[in-house]
């Protein structure tokens, strides 16, 4: 059976964790039955993040806590997977918006044979709970994405992802970002290169103590998206076996 390795990136969070690692690893315990880790990888904190998610990782089998000293979503994730021997590799939100009844459902997409799972708020049958404008914001973004690279999958940033660990580890030196672009970036250059990808509809709820700042996070996506369009798509030394789409 597969190894899960989930991924939490973390910064400045020492309140919202302990109740979300409870809340996950309850849920996994119950829900799971492959084999897996729980990482807590704090880029930067602060706060009193670092102590907390060092308690963490003495308080509950299967949790584990990393201390990267920069910065940035993607660089946290880069440096997990990279590091990780799990069979399948993962990340969340710490603020757990999507329903993690969604995650067996990742987890069972790789296993019967996509490359990449990715959760969706703008698939057929997703539940979403968030402003209007969040909501105009990320259509918009998807609209745009999809007109210049199309792409199979609608939503791209959506903190609810797996990937089998050799598809990550060829992707990952093809993706330049480090902070919020990087998923949309993997997703595009996955696509390019013939990686399937699947995307799930899921349960989201927005958190009302968000830390993206929207205009500057849409301006940095904005930048990323010309930078792949004009500069070119790289390709992977092995490209994915079978062609993409979006289940």
């Amino acid at each position: 059976m597969a190894t899960v390795d989930i991924v939490i990136p973390v910064y400045n969070e020492e309140h919202t964790l302990p109740r979300s690692v409870d809340t996950l690893t309850d849920f996994l315990r119950e829900n799971l039955e492959n084999p897996w880790t729980v990482t807590i990888a704090d880029n930067g904190s602060t706060d009193g993040t670092p102590g907390v998610g060092k308690m963490l990782s003495h308080k509950y089998d299967g949790v584990k806590y990393v201390h990267i000293p920069e910065k940035g979503r993607g660089r946290a994730l880069r440096y997990m997977w990279t590091a990780s021997d799990a069979d399948i590799v993962s990340y969340m939100d710490v603020d757990l918006s999507t329903d993690l009844s969604h995650f067996p459902e990742l987890v069972r997409a790789i296993e019967d044979g996509a490359h990449i799972a990715t959760g969706s708020r703008l698939a057929k049958g997703a539940q979403v709970t968030r402003s209007l404008k969040r909501e105009f914001i990320s259509r918009c973004y998807s609209a745009l994405f999809r007109l210049m690279f199309f792409t199979p999958f609608r939503d791209a940033q959506c903190g609810f992802k797996a990937l089998r660990r050799d598809t990550a580890k060829s992707l990952l030196p093809l993706v330049k970002d480090n902070g919020w672009f990087f998923d949309s970036e993997m997703l595009i250059i996955g696509a390019r290169n013939g990686f399937r990808i699947r995307e799930l509809p899921v349960r989201w709820e927005d958190d009302p103590d968000s830390r993206v700042r929207i205009v500057s996070t849409a301006w940095t996506d904005l930048k990323g998206l010309l930078r792949l369009r004009f500069g070119g798509i790289p390709r992977t030394a092995a490209e994915g076996d079978g062609g993409n789409g979006a289940g």
